[in-house]
């Protein structure tokens, strides 16, 4: 499965009681076939088997990015046409529904990965092997970041402890409350801080760190400004993370797993899909998505024009910051840069549905020798960054500063991340208190940006509204859940308001 300690086994369909296909419902009524308990979680072998299934569910994760941008004023939907996937359509002017494809797609595959880490949890006592606090550690991390995922794009989720849903439990286990979800995020996460190795046996298993800019995140979205600051300082301060002084490098294929990286899904090209299954690429299919359309060129290669970047969030960069160039390709200057390539042909691409000449380069498609199989635009082996040195940092300035806590803390951590953006310390920010707020803010942009968490920053900090065109106060807060799901519930499960 993963280009490292990954590989593709019959462990993904270990799940009873659930569909194994590659719709991966959260509720199927006719599963096709399922593997009896009693006849497996015998050996470690069965476990860490387990786990990389548990794993798996991450690699889906990619349309949590795109449409993490695509719903914020960072980017437009793109696509060949105002048509083109309906359903990234919808969200990028806050029109959705509960009729949803990519939607519902979220839910169920963040669901599956639940629904997979409870499987071992569920099982955890059966058989005792050496390393098994590391296994169920690492199961607790993944059940943490999808139901985080889930609880922020749906609010309340359904939740049934250290067990599998099985068919009819949708009819009688009511959604839990956000609360009650954090709840169950922070001490998954607290178990895993404390039973995780700091560092990863295999590049691509989670870490103390990864569990601790985790916990620290899940504290920020509830406002626990305290206990969000001193977590995050807990891991700033015995960091084995640095930024690395060329951003650039960061999102090449030889900055994957560097010292900036905390988290990280992985990626590969040795299995691919089509459109009917998307989520069982083991490539970044948001890559190929986000690529220039029909490009012919140097350094990159084509895709379907997704996930387009507004002229009005390309000039959020001020002048002299390094980073713009690595996360905007300006696709008709990059043309008057490189028109002596292929013996003077030249740069070549189409335009697609609301172009505006800029692309997302940080996860646009690089060409490639190796021939994967399936559609090379969704098979892209680029890894997505999930958490950054960076966003830890800016992550701490904001609890510091939006907690009361330490003004100078903050900007000493901002400041950080400013310093190497310009390569110098002319651009240090001196202010506090609130107008230290919307600097910090404004930094998450610019250095996250492309990264899926701006939608979710300008939610959770009370800016959505005036600032993502088309976004409905006390509605688009959440995303509706799938109406099949309100279906198969019959009446247990409410929609979110305003759906």
């Amino acid at each position: 499965m993963k280009k490292y300690f990954f590989t593709t086994i019959i462990a993904i369909a270990l799940l009873s009681g659930v569909a194994i296909s590659c719709s991966d419902d959260f509720v199927d009524p006719t599963p096709a076939y399922s593997i009896d308990s009693e006849n497996y979680f015998n050996s470690k072998t069965d476990y860490d088997n387990a786990l990389v299934a548990a794993y798996d569910l991450l690699q889906s994760s990619y349309v949590n990015v795109i449409l993490g941008e695509i719903a914020s004023d960072n980017t437009y939907a793109g696509g060949e046409s105002p048509t083109d996937v309906i359903g990234f359509q919808q969200i990028d002017q806050m029109i959705h529904t509960e009729v949803n494809s990519n939607l519902r797609d979220i839910w169920n595959w963040m669901f599956a990965g639940v629904q997979r880490a409870n499987y071992i949890l569920e099982f955890q006592n059966k058989t005792d092997f050496q390393g098994k606090a590391q296994v169920i550690a690492e199961t607790r991390f993944l059940r943490a970041y999808y139901q985080f995922e889930l609880v922020k794009w749906f609010g309340g989720i359904p939740m049934k402890g250290d067990a599998r849903f099985r068919i009819g439990d949708e009819k009688i286990i009511p959604r839990s409350s956000v609360e009650e979800v954090y709840a169950s995020i922070e001490a998954d996460l607290v178990y895993a801080v404390a039973n995780l190795s700091p560092i990863a046996s295999q590049k691509g298993r989670v870490t103390k760190g990864a569990a601790q800019a985790l916990l620290g995140k899940a504290y920020l979205y509830q406002n626990k400004f305290t206990q969000a600051a001193t977590t995050l300082e807990g891991l700033i301060s015995t960091s084995p993370y640095s930024l690395v002084a060329d951003y650039n490098k960061i999102f090449e294929a030889d900055g994957e797993n560097g010292p900036e990286s905390v988290f990280e899904v992985q990626y590969t090209d040795v299995e691919g899909a089509g459109f009917p299954c998307l989520q069982c690429s083991e490539g970044n299919v948001a890559v190929g998505f986000s690529g220039v359309r029909n490009y012919t060129g140097p350094l990159f290669s084509s895709g379907f024009s997704f996930n387009i970047p507004t002229k009005e969030s390309a000039a959020a960069f001020e002048v002299g910051d390094k980073r713009k160039d690595v996360t905007i390709l300006d696709i008709v200057a990059w043309a008057a840069a490189n028109t002596a390539f292929d013996g003077g042909k030249g740069v070549t691409y189409g335009k697609g549905n609301q172009d505006t000449g800029f692309f997302n380069r940080k996860y646009l498609p690089r060409t490639r020798s190796k021939t994967a199989a399936g559609d090379l635009n969704l098979t892209n082996p680029n890894n997505y960054r999930a958490i950054r040195y960076s966003d830890v940092l800016l992550m701490a300035a904001e609890a510091y500063n939006r907690g009361g806590i330490d003004d100078g803390k903050a900007r000493g951590y901002l400041n950080e991340v400013r310093r190497r953006a310009f390569g110098d310390n002319n651009h240090d920010i001196s202010a506090s208190g609130a107008a230290l707020t919307d600097f910090i803010l404004a930094e998450r942009r610019v250095e996250l940006f492309g990264e899926g968490h701006r939608f979710f920053d300008l939610v959770r900090t009370g800016k959505a509204l005036g600032t993502i065109p088309g976004f409905k106060a006390n509605k688009n807060e959440l995303f509706p859940l799938p109406i099949e799901e309100i279906q198969f519930a019959n009446g247990n499960w409410k929609q979110n308001p305003g759906y």
